[in-house]
């Protein structure tokens, strides 16, 4: 009698150890992930760097050195000096706090703009859908870095400007995502039965189609940031991006690139730190992507 009812005990309890989520199961995977975890460990470097720059960098970075203009590695300046004798350690460090900030801060603008044009277009279908639809096509015509580099040229440099711009012309991919999900969820059983109960427009695609179209929407972000990331460089390599002396990798890079065969460090370093970034967020981005696919277990 004591057996059956252990063993009955158990098949109870079976499903509530086996029960798992999917953003459960995709952490379990993306643990196993060993270059998504390397990646994910340098973004997270990254972050601390950025978020404590003033209290990581050995000087100022608009300290100047006259005596010891564009020097090489040493002991006194570890990542050597600049063409002003300024730490170029100390502005890569203030540098990892603007790249960190363009990545994230564009794709919260990408994102504003991008999921609520994507999820009205999948859910009202329509003229609504046909409309919102051309509109992205529109918008996925234009070259997107010269896009960026016109607004640029109309709104002027610096760092806000650099948002606007990346977020103005970053959304259509998110945007398509969104769209596809919506059109798919919308047909669901779930959707069908929150409607019978009575649940409004605002209610349905916010608290029931939206939260289950979360994972490509995470997808994207996590590789919209390193593509932010490169566009804020690029524009800063041809003086567009961020105002000196505020220093960005880019800039460096841009600064440096003509004394590259005298004065090697001045465009290599910044230019490792760049290439370090986007390989970790490609590889955590990729992660991503696999530990949240549904069809893998």
């Amino acid at each position: 009698m004591s057996r059956a009812v252990a063993a009955v005990a158990l098949a109870v309890d079976e499903p509530r150890i086996r029960a798992s989520s999917l953003w459960r199961d995709g952490v379990r995977r993306l643990r196993r992930n060993r270059l998504a975890v390397a990646g994910g460990i340098v973004i997270l470097l990254l972050c601390v760097v950025a978020i404590f720059a003033d209290f990581l960098a050995p000087l100022p970075y608009t300290k100047t050195n006259f005596g010891r203009l564009n020097e090489a590695p040493s002991a006194d300046y570890p990542l050597g000096t600049d063409q002003l004798g300024r730490d170029l350690l100390s502005r890569m460090i203030y540098g990892a706090r603007v790249s960190m900030l363009v990545g994230l801060g564009a794709q919260v603008i990408v994102v504003l703009i991008g999921v609520p044009i994507g999820a009205l277009s999948g859910y009202l279908g329509g003229r609504v859908d046909v409309f919102l639809t051309r509109f992205i096509d529109v918008m996925y015509a234009f070259p997107r870095l010269l896009f960026v580099i016109l607004l640029m040229s109309m709104l002027g440099a610096g760092l806000t400007n650099i948002f606007i711009a990346i977020g103005l012309t970053g959304w259509v991919g998110i945007a398509r995502q969104t769209r596809a999900q919506v059109l798919a969820l919308k047909e669901k059983e779930f959707v069908d039965g929150a409607r019978a109960l009575g649940a409004g427009f605002t209610r349905l695609l916010v608290r029931h189609i939206l939260p289950n179209a979360l994972t490509p929407i995470v997808v994207a972000v996590t590789f919209g940031i390193p593509e932010a990331i490169f566009t804020e460089a690029a524009l800063s390599f041809i003086g567009v991006g961020i105002n000196p002396p505020t220093p960005s990798w880019g800039q460096m890079v841009g600064e440096g690139q003509q004394y590259i065969r005298s004065y090697w460090h001045l465009c290599v370093f910044p230019s490792i730190a760049i290439a370090m970034t986007m390989l970790s967020f490609t590889f955590f981005g990729d992660g991503v992507r696999d530990a949240l696919d549904p069809k893998l277990k």
